[in-house]
């Protein structure tokens, strides 16, 4: 028998959920069995599987040792990396970071482990502030992602507590996200509202955009407005209202203006003659707009907007 003491950034999750992050080698159906027949329980007590954890709780664990897996990433490992980070904002809860177009966020299906978030994580090792041995079920994450070939403002979250707090407020709309791209042509109207259905194809990594509802498909909201046009192109802002999978690229794609740069739903090899290499896309600003009644710990966040200097968008020098 083994015992797991709940930690700050243990609680607050459901039971069931703790399990399958702490235990990643237990699959799920023993882990709910193994509840059920008071082989896992709270506090020496039977328990359910929703059961929300607190700070202080002890869950025993009846189980083969075979079930307890080793911390994937160790302090070594952490330690031995020099990170890469081009830090815009950071307090003891969150950090806004300027990723580069080409870097990956997260480990992808090739295996590539030189991303931004394990940058993150061994910023945070060396500094004292995340000890991944001492951890059961939290790591630093990240609240919002953007594409490989996209750069801009990405959140990242350096405690359970505020990682569950943002991904709330981005959940209920709370939390503005702008960005500058250049496109091919000109928009019909100055400035709009583009609203649309977006179904995903997992296997080809690519998704299609409709006018009216589609089976599978899910709404899409995108608001711009033209900050010039030169050469046959224009610099748009867009807002994105809802968060789907490629939805700038594609939507912007579907009413006729193609991303410079766009290897997925447009092809132009003039563009990358010109140098555009990745889609002209940056994330350019985050707006905190939490609503008056949220008292969370993130709560001094409420009004505050941060933003990229010019500079930083590579592809502005075009439109100057």
């Amino acid at each position: 028998m083994r015992t797991l003491k709940i930690t700050r950034n243990d609680a607050g999750q459901r039971l069931d959920k703790f399990l399958s992050k702490t235990l990643s080698r237990l699959p799920a159906s023993l882990m709910y069995k193994y509840i059920r027949t008071k082989r896992i329980k709270v506090n020496n007590a039977r328990c359910e599987q929703g059961y929300i954890l607190a700070e202080g709780d002890e869950v025993q664990l009846y189980i083969k040792d075979e079930f307890f897996g080793t911390p994937e990433r160790n302090s070594m490992t952490l330690g031995s990396i020099v990170p890469k980070l081009s830090i815009i904002y950071e307090d003891d809860n969150i950090m806004l970071l300027n990723k580069r177009p080409g870097v990956l966020v997260h480990e992808d299906a090739g295996g590539s482990g030189n991303t931004l978030i394990l940058h993150i994580q061994a910023y945070l090792y060396q500094k004292g502030e995340y000890d991944p041995g001492a951890e059961q079920s939290f790591a630093p994450a990240l609240c919002n992602r953007i594409d490989r070939n996209t750069g801009g403002i990405v959140i990242a979250a350096k405690n359970a507590a505020a990682l569950r707090e943002m991904n709330e407020r981005i959940r209920r709309g709370e939390v503005g996200k702008f960005y500058i791209c250049a496109v091919h042509g000109r928009p019909p109207r100055t400035a709009a509202t583009l609203r649309g259905w977006l179904k995903k194809d997992s296997e080809r990594n690519i998704v299609t955009v409709s006018d009216t509802k589609i089976p599978g498909g899910r709404e899409i909201i995108t608001k711009y407005r033209v900050i010039t046009s030169r050469g046959g192109a224009s610099l748009l802002e867009v807002e994105l209202i809802t968060g789907r999978t490629h939805q700038i690229r594609a939507q912007l794609s579907h009413i006729g203006c193609p991303l410079l740069g766009e290897g997925k739903y447009a092809k132009s090899r003039e563009d990358k003659k010109k140098g555009y290499k990745h889609q002209a896309l940056y994330a350019w600003c985050i707006r905190f707009d939490f609503a008056g009644d949220y008292d969370g710990i993130l709560k001094y966040l409420r009004g505050r907007e941060f933003s990229l200097p010019e500079e930083d968008i590579w592809f502005l020098k075009d439109f100057a």
